[in-house]
């Protein structure tokens, strides 16, 4: 029997329920309509050795792939566990992809089979037939939506729950080094094909280091409503909660409305945001008790610099942004220390720089692509799953190419500035996306909104024309007169969205990040809900 190894995720869990078998490590928060579920270390340990039998008893073997498909369940957290018990490599899926991206994963990863919820089942039917790798499906019943196709409707589906009915049971862990595959995470696909990024347990257990460099303190108490599919659940609060023994807490999914009462609830310390999360949830009515909230800290990627102060001030927090990707790359802006709308700088262990088109760094002020290495030299690799061209060329000359367009300043401390063939030029200026969202999210009327660009009518080469997605809080009272003219108050000229797209609810991925091609596509001058300035 060789050695344990806490770098090994499930050699982490054996060890905290050897020392703290009691301690509740997760909750799951209720909704307001379930109870709240609970799990320690013993109960993370012992689900996760059940699953891991259930799974060998399928036939998966050292290596093997198989989807994991749900919302945030404890479930989840335990097949973890059973993966890095068993030596299978779970692919997490969000439990809303469907149709050719759907199939493109599981055919991509050659899964052998899948644990999928309820409610995403009719989603894997109705692609099986073009997986013909795809042996099993194992079904979690959550019975939170009626509607939700059941397991006896699809031939070879199971129930997932006997399997964590069984006796008590321990199997014999098959992952001998933390080298060894835990994951491949697909990344969103917005250049091309998603590419299946491959995560050691090892990689995995030593992210956890972002809980140190964040500021997390003993004591902490992390809530995170994004999904756990999605690398900054698992990564910026999962796995620190679980090294650091912290009482993390998970929500189904992210809930605006319900956000600041989840926290009070549990007494949450710190939550993560990403994407247009931090406009939606400013775009709620104030309220008088808006500050009187546990949260001292919120994580963030991406916060706008517009609402950077009065999101603050708003909310009695302070904001700690910070730049992390599935691939590698990391900066942090420590509260109050960086200036306002940076990402920060990297830590003592990692060199970054911007650079041109020809490699050459770029001076202070400068828009080029974030690039970053080990500070030893060392050189950086990333493992995209049966792609090597594309793992190469990430990675090329030693360097981790971000894709991000980003620059820095005279101190150097880095911006974001546009993922690399995007940005807004309108009339020659850049637009910034978050001061126009802040001034739309403040509109009474507007419960929601997601600015980007669609070229310009005008045709002119780079330019592009300004649309801002709208969720009105009432359709039928919705004035978009009223939103367009408190754009011309609050917005320099060339800021002004040209357009107004009223829109049901942004669609966004796993990680609440706007999907700005789905816009694009509904997008017509002329269609319908489209509002000219």
């Amino acid at each position: 029997m060789r050695e344990r190894n806490e770098l090994i995720l499930a050699d982490l869990i054996a060890a905290r329920a050897e020392q703290a078998p009691d301690f509740d490590v997760v909750t799951f928060d209720g909704g307001g309509v379930r109870p709240h579920e609970v799990r320690t270390y013993a109960d993370l340990w012992m689900n996760g050795n059940r699953i891991a039998a259930g799974l060998m008893a399928k036939g998966l073997g050292k290596g093997d792939r198989f989807g994991l498909m749900m919302r945030n369940h404890p479930e989840f957290i335990e097949t973890m566990v059973a993966a890095s018990l068993s030596g299978g490599v779970f692919v997490p899926i969000d439990p809303r992809t469907r149709g050719e991206k759907l199939a493109y994963t599981l055919r991509n990863s050659e899964c052998r089979g899948i644990v999928c919820a309820d409610y995403a089942l009719a989603q894997v039917a109705a692609v099986r037939s073009d997986l013909p790798k795809l042996e099993w499906i194992l079904v979690l019943e959550s019975r939170e939506e009626p509607d939700s196709m059941r397991t006896a409707e699809v031939p070879g589906a199971e129930p997932f729950a006997p399997i964590l009915d069984t006796p008590e049971r321990y199997v014999t862990a098959r992952v001998d080094t933390p080298g060894d595959p835990l994951e491949i995470i697909y990344t969103s696909g917005t250049t091309g094909d998603p590419k299946g990024v491959v995560c050691a347990n090892g990689r995995y257990v030593g992210a956890s280091a972002m809980g140190y460099l964040m500021g997390l303190q003993p004591g902490d108490r992390p809530y995170n409503g994004l999904s756990l599919t999605h690398g900054n659940a698992q990564i910026v609060t999962l796995a620190p909660s679980l090294v650091m023994k912290l009482r993390a807490v998970f929500s189904r999914r992210f809930t605006k409305s319900r956000l600041w009462d989840v926290c009070r609830e549990h007494g949450c310390t710190v939550f993560n945001l990403l994407g247009g999360m931090a406009t939606a949830i400013y775009s709620e009515p104030p309220k008088p008790n808006d500050a009187d909230n546990p949260v001292r800290m919120v994580l963030s990627g991406g916060m706008p610099a517009a609402l950077w102060r009065a999101f603050e001030q708003r909310f009695n927090l302070k904001i700690l942004e910070a730049y992390a990707a599935v691939e590698g790359g990391l900066a942090i802006n420590p509260i109050g220390v960086g200036p306002i709308g940076s990402f920060g700088k990297p830590p003592p262990t990692l060199e970054m720089k911007i650079v041109d088109e020809q490699g050459i760094e770029c001076p202070p002020g400068v828009v080029g692509e974030l690039i970053s290495r080990p500070t030893t030299g060392e050189r950086v690799e990333v493992e995209y799953f049966k792609n090597k061209e594309a793992s190469q060329s990430k990675t090329r000359g030693g360097w981790l190419r971000s894709g991000d367009m980003c620059h820095r300043d005279a101190d150097g401390w880095f911006y974001f500035d546009f993922r690399k063939g995007g940005g807004i030029r309108h009339n020659g200026d850049f637009v910034n996306p978050g001061f126009v969202e802040k001034v739309i999210a403040e509109h009474p009327h507007v419960d929601d909104v997601f600015v980007y660009g669609v070229p310009a009518a005008s045709g002119a080469p780079g330019e592009r024309d300004v649309v801002a997605a709208v969720v009105p809080v009432d359709a039928r009272s919705f004035d978009p007169a009223s939103v367009f003219a408190t754009c011309v108050k609050g917005l320099e000229p060339n800021f002004v969205p040209s357009y107004l797209q009223v829109v049901d609810e942004i669609p966004k991925t796993a990680s609440e990040k706007p999907q700005e091609r789905f816009l694009m596509d509904r997008f017509a001058p002329d269609g319908p809900r489209i509002y000219r300035k």
